[in-house]
């Protein structure tokens, strides 16, 4: 399969997931999402395939975040729609009933970093960047980062990766614990294939079994994309988006 934002391809027992809007440093808009839940349910029922990998197309960016255009004249309403959205196509990722790996090249940011956060594991070439920087656009991470984040690197560290919405190295990623390898940008995808190529000989009904045992609280994610459309109640969002678009400081009002 090949759509306009999403390839999808099948090696034997191997499936890889491309974003493709190398433009726009693959961000996130509902055309992505969309295309990304298909390809999702066709890795889904194809009983041959054993692993997945979740890349980005380029060297700079994985996933950049979400569109920021596309978010910015969201209703409160739309934006919790949206917010349920990414987190439906990030949980069918999770749900798959067998391992998957971000090979995370660039860039992830925002829902980049939240997409990587739904695979079971994260491999980083030594140019990625990781980071949650929604409270500098007035909102909160709305695809899962409330959640996955603090069940991956501990609460204290992602509510620093939040809080102060600044990025981290891959380095920096690694030693937190939220990727478990970084490596040149050549040898990312051949790694990603190795490992996904030894994780298909194992125990597939053991891989399913174990996997559900790892998924959030649904109630939490519920939970934070209430709070996502809540922040488009105010004037918030406005100014860090349009903030960020003019490429000048965000000045938040009381």
């Amino acid at each position: 399969m090949s759509k306009d934002c999403v390839k999808l391809q099948f090696d034997d027992c191997v499936a890889t997931i491309t974003i493709s809007r190398p433009t726009a440093l693959n961000a996130l808009n509902n055309t992505v999402l969309a295309e990304l839940a298909s390809a999702i349910e066709e890795v889904g029922e194809n009983r041959a395939c054993r692993a997945l990998i979740v890349t980005g197309e380029g060297s700079k960016a994985f996933v950049a975040g979400a569109d920021i255009q596309e978010m910015a004249s969201l209703t409160p309403d739309e934006a919790v729609a949206f917010s349920r959205h990414g987190q439906r196509v990030f949980s069918a990722i999770e749900r798959l009933p067998i391992p998957t790996i971000a090979a995370v090249n660039g860039y992830a940011l925002g829902g980049g970093c939240e997409l990587a956060l739904a695979c079971d594991i994260r491999l980083a070439s030594e140019n990625a960047r990781f980071g949650q920087p929604e409270v500098g656009l007035g909102i909160i991470p709305g695809f899962g980062g409330t959640v996955r984040l603090p069940l991956a690197i501990g609460r204290s560290r992602a509510a620093y990766m939040i809080l102060t919405g600044r990025h981290v190295s891959a380095r920096e990623a690694y030693e937190m614990g939220l990727v478990s390898e970084v490596m040149t940008l050549e040898s990312l995808l051949p790694r990603a294939e190795e490992l996904a190529r030894e994780m298909a000989t194992k125990s597939h009904v053991a891989i399913g079994y174990a996997k559900r045992l790892l998924f959030p609280d649904d109630e939490a994610l519920a939970r934070e994309a209430q709070r996502f459309g809540q922040c488009f109640a105010t004037d918030h969002p406005k100014e860090g988006m349009s903030a960020f678009l003019e490429r000048r400081p965000a000045k938040f009002s009381d």
